[in-house]
């Protein structure tokens, strides 16, 4: 049985748009799942919570971008969540840094870890805001790689 090459080139870009769109919507589904979750929500409230970040930010308004899912800094599982949230403000931009757990009696997170690190370099704790007339913001924070 022949098939002809305009079938074939039919079948060709109906099963590339078939693929494109289920891995658009899967991406779409797993942030959509990253922002509604507890250790998400919690980091956010921290952040927003925190005046001294937020005029650093330049917020409100207050951007959060998607997390990037290949990036090696987010790490969830069952118990554990680590996560690398891109944010932005009207001034500038950063990454907040979270660590949370999962009590396993009662499934709910815990927020353990929460720094703010912005584009210019500068820390901001924010289990542990600074003082209001703090001007030094580059704390010893270790906001390198997650073990």
């Amino acid at each position: 049985m022949r098939v002809s090459t305009s079938h074939l080139q039919q079948l060709t870009i109906f099963t590339t748009l078939l693929t494109g769109g289920g891995i658009g919507t899967m991406y779409y589904l797993l942030q959509k799942k990253f922002a509604e979750s507890d250790y998400h929500r919690l980091a956010l409230e921290k952040l927003e919570a925190c005046p001294f970040a937020m005029d650093s930010l330049g917020a409100p308004p207050l951007k959060v971008h998607n997390i990037h899912l290949t990036d090696r800094d987010n790490r969830i599982n069952h118990h554990t969540a680590q996560i690398k949230i891109p944010v932005t403000g009207s001034e500038t931009g950063g990454y907040l840094y979270t660590s949370s757990i999962q009590d396993p009696e009662t499934n709910r997170w815990s927020l353990n870890q929460a720094v703010l690190k912005l584009r210019d370099g500068h820390v901001i704790d924010l289990l542990n805001p600074p003082p209001p007339a703090a001007t030094d913001l580059t704390g010893g924070l270790d906001t390198g790689r997650w073990h």
